[in-house]
């Protein structure tokens, strides 16, 4: 019996631990990201564990608690100048969302979720099975635009190499994801978590920013 209390004592100890350095290693993460401008969660996350000297597998922190801890960041230590920068991004979004709505536009990405720093581009997936749709309806609206593409993964099976189009309006870059209509049914998988990407429409971005409204009139009370 006391071999065994040992044990489970030293157990918890070695689970404590882990879950500290997993905090840690999702802080400093998200402080990489936050002041050196790093985009990717993986290389994040091994340039903290790299500078802190963690080296375990086991501490390493999903990507969600990077994500979580990089808003706490945002939050603790941009204060107003990030929840204004974001409010500005978002407007401009819903005005995209809106020129573009024969695409049925759909915001995505860090403007959407809300870590979003001063170079973030608004990311949008737009819809059409005619791929040349879009560069199309650019050129129409006088707006020359960047082609790139990105690999979107639209299920544990499928993966889309996906036309994207870059541009500047506004002050701010804007990158658009040409998909076929019926991936709008499913969002694709997201690079974070790997579960449906977390998208909102026109309407849902005005009840957004409806509540942001308000939660910053709350707030200056």
């Amino acid at each position: 019996m006391p071999h065994a209390h040992a044990r489970r004592h030293a157990h918890e100890h070695a689970l404590t631990r882990t879950r500290e350095r997993r905090h840690r290693l999702a802080h400093e993460a998200a402080r990489l990201m936050a002041e050196g401008g790093i985009r990717d969660y993986h290389q994040a996350k091994l340039k903290a564990a790299a500078r802190l000297g963690i080296h375990d597998d086991a501490s390493l922190p999903r990507n969600r608690e990077i994500e979580d801890a990089l808003r706490e960041y945002q939050r603790l230590f941009a204060g107003e100048g990030h929840a204004a920068g974001l409010r500005a991004r978002r407007e401009s979004a819903l005005r995209a969302l809106e020129f573009f709505a024969p695409f049925d536009a759909r915001l995505v990405g860090s403007v959407l979720d809300g870590t979003a720093d001063a170079n973030a581009p608004v990311a949008l997936h737009l819809h059409a099975d005619d791929a040349d749709a879009v560069p199309r309806f650019l050129e129409d609206h006088g707006i020359p635009a960047e082609a790139r593409t990105r690999r979107l993964r639209l299920d544990p099976e499928r993966i889309l190499d996906a036309p994207v189009w870059l541009f500047s309006a506004e002050d701010f870059t804007f990158d658009l994801t040409v998909l076929p209509a019926a991936v709008l049914r499913q969002a694709p998988l997201s690079g974070v978590d790997e579960k449906p990407m977390q998208r909102a429409s026109a309407s849902q971005l005005r009840a957004l920013l409806a509540q942001d409204e308000i939660s910053a009139y709350e707030a200056s009370r």
